[in-house]
């Protein structure tokens, strides 16, 4: 499409400090696995400092020509930027250094393209790639910004740049189409568990914090996981049964990143309203990462963004096994209840005491009472030990049965309707 040299697998990296930004040195270090995770080799950094961007070329002319010398002696094809360039800095940066230039976040939307598996993920990338290259149109097809000339082509019309743009325009609105259907099916599915009363509970994290292993050790699926950025783009749900609360869906979905591109977190809207509707968060934290407080922060502004920071939340501190002499551990706050976790996916260490607590978190409106039943209301203990609620039977002299019993306060009010029962007709204690 575009008139440039083929993408190489060898790249140098760019990054500079901007006092005026605060920009922190370490992203470095997560830039270099992103461009690994994309599949390119980085041979070589350029790094550098400066008051603030430069309007026309980002950095300054000693400065590319650092760049330039660098990519000459390292035979690179291609330059990243750990930085959002605007499409005429990327444009003038092309022509100085003859080679292609890519930004941060073309580099995160070819990873995305690489990873994407469902046709709802490839949709979700192409509308983000769409939307990015649409102001970058201009760099490709400058050698047709003219009308065509000579016989039978004079004569008004539009540039093949225009045409190109009305062509994308169109492409665009035809995948927003396509994705507001699956956001409708997946809407759908949402008030049907909501219906059945089916709590959801939805993995959310930074990436690479180990959220698909910790989903295949809690549901036993086989869901791609490896050690690398977005190794997980398309969400995965799971049904499963808990103690005391029943059939429970599990979500995992995508991570989130630094200054994550706005263009994606609004393609992957479809994808992230699972996260929205969730009953509770389960915030995948990788403890053995110098960053991970700063980490959790970038997560929190995600969900803030998507509307889903008003979600009750559990932090499950994952990769407990590459800490010295560590126990998992269950972190309580002032009322009792489990905030935070320590587990270790990897390995399976706690993961019975994250259990307990998602079943705690879940189970706020969980009965535990003992119930005074008499002859005629065989039915009604039936179907408590049909339901598995029963914990112990105790016969009274007068042949009446206590039965303390523990369940859900909607299952309690379900069962005594299929007895044909009202509250005021039972008589209920204390355990």
């Amino acid at each position: 499409m575009f008139e440039r040299p083929d993408v190489g697998e060898r790249a140098v990296l760019v990054h500079i400090e901007f006092s005026s930004h605060g920009s922190a040195m370490e992203d470095l270090g997560e830039f270099r696995e992103l461009v690994t995770s994309a599949g390119v080799e980085p041979v070589a950094e350029v790094t550098g400092s400066r008051n603030q961007p430069s309007p026309r070329l980002f950095v300054g002319e000693g400065k590319l020509e650092e760049i330039r010398d660098m990519a000459a002696a390292c035979e690179a094809d291609v330059v990243l930027f750990n930085h959002a360039l605007s499409p005429s800095q990327e444009r003038n940066i092309e022509r100085e250094l003859k080679c292609r230039v890519l930004d941060r976040t073309g580099v995160i939307l070819d990873i995305f393209a690489q990873r994407a598996r469902t046709h709802e993920g490839k949709l979700q990338v192409e509308l983000a790639q769409l939307e990015h290259m649409s102001t970058r149109l201009v760099r490709g097809w400058t050698h047709l910004e003219r009308q065509k000339g000579g016989i039978g082509l004079r004569g008004p019309g539009e540039t093949q740049l225009e045409t190109d743009r009305r062509l994308l325009r169109e492409r665009i609105k035809a995948i927003h189409k396509r994705l507001e259907k699956v956001r409708r099916q997946r809407d759908q599915g949402r008030r049907a568990r909501k219906k059945a009363d089916i709590p959801t509970v939805s993995l959310v994290g930074y990436t690479n914090a180990g959220k698909s292993t910790l989903f295949n050790r809690i549901t036993e699926s086989g869901v791609y996981a490896a050690d690398q950025l977005f190794a997980t783009l398309d969400p995965t749900l799971r049904r499963l049964e808990l103690p005391d609360i029943g059939p429970v869906v599990i979500a995992d979905t995508v991570g989130f990143i630094r200054h994550l591109p706005h263009k994606l977190v609004e393609a992957f809207r479809a994808t992230l309203e699972e996260t929205v509707q969730a009953s509770l968060l389960l915030h995948v934290v990788d403890c053995h990462d110098e960053r991970r407080e700063e980490n959790m922060e970038q997560v929190e502004n995600v969900l803030h963004e998507i509307g889903a920071d008003e979600v009750p939340f559990l932090q499950v501190f994952n990769k407990i096994d590459l800490l010295e002499d560590f126990t998992p551990r269950v972190e309580r706050n002032e009322s009792g209840d489990p905030v935070r976790v320590w587990v270790s996916a990897q390995t399976g260490q706690g993961m019975e005491l994250l259990f307990d607590a998602i079943v705690e978190r879940l189970a706020e409106d969980l009965l535990h009472q003992r119930v005074v039943l008499g002859p005629a209301d065989g039915k009604l203990r039936a179907l408590l030990h049909e339901a598995g609620s029963v914990l112990r039977e105790d016969y009274l002299e007068n042949g009446d049965v206590a039965v303390e019993i523990r369940l859900q306060s909607r299952d309690w009010f379900q069962l005594l309707s299929r007895a044909g029962l009202s509250t005021d007709q039972v008589r209920v204690e204390a355990p």
